[in-house]
């Protein structure tokens, strides 16, 4: 694909504010008329900068208001050890974000759980349970400052 251009910077700051946006609106925004902003915009879509479309929840309201990251250590870093914890992670949804990481631990996590309790359960029956996993240290956030999705542009 061509490097974005001006054109395609605020159409992705548009659909980054709101992917619900009807094309014609999309249009007016960015200062086109619909069918070049529709091409563009399924342009951006097949080069894969557009990943996919969803919709972000609040995860106090569907009862998961925990949020924790968990330091990982693994008993060694070789690629069995490595493959089988990504892979188990993937199977567990309280997981939304996994990260090998350079420096002090193996991966970061970010996990959502319904309270503490429940956060302390999950890593006893599912994370430190993963064959390969040597310690797991949670860091629990005391305000959230700042969460976005949006990228810059």
């Amino acid at each position: 694909m061509k490097e974005l251009d001006a054109i395609d910077r605020r159409i992705l700051r548009v659909l980054q504010e709101n992917g619900r946006i009807q094309n014609v609106e999309l249009a007016e925004k960015v200062g086109l008329s619909p069918s070049p902003c529709l091409r563009r915009v399924k342009m951006l879509e097949e080069a894969g900068v557009i990943e996919r479309y969803v919709a972000l929840l609040n995860p106090a309201k569907i009862g998961m208001g925990l949020t924790v990251f968990a330091r990982i250590w693994l008993t060694g870093q070789d690629a069995e050890t490595v493959e089988h914890f990504t892979e188990e992670v993937k199977r567990l949804p309280q997981i939304v974000e996994c990260h090998l990481m350079a420096g002090d631990c193996d991966f970061l996590l970010r996990v959502v759980a319904a309270d503490l309790d429940a956060y302390r359960k999950f890593q006893l029956d599912h994370l430190t349970r993963i064959r390969g996993v040597q310690s797991v240290k949670t860091e629990i956030p005391m305000q959230k400052i700042k969460l976005t999705s949006e990228l810059p542009l």
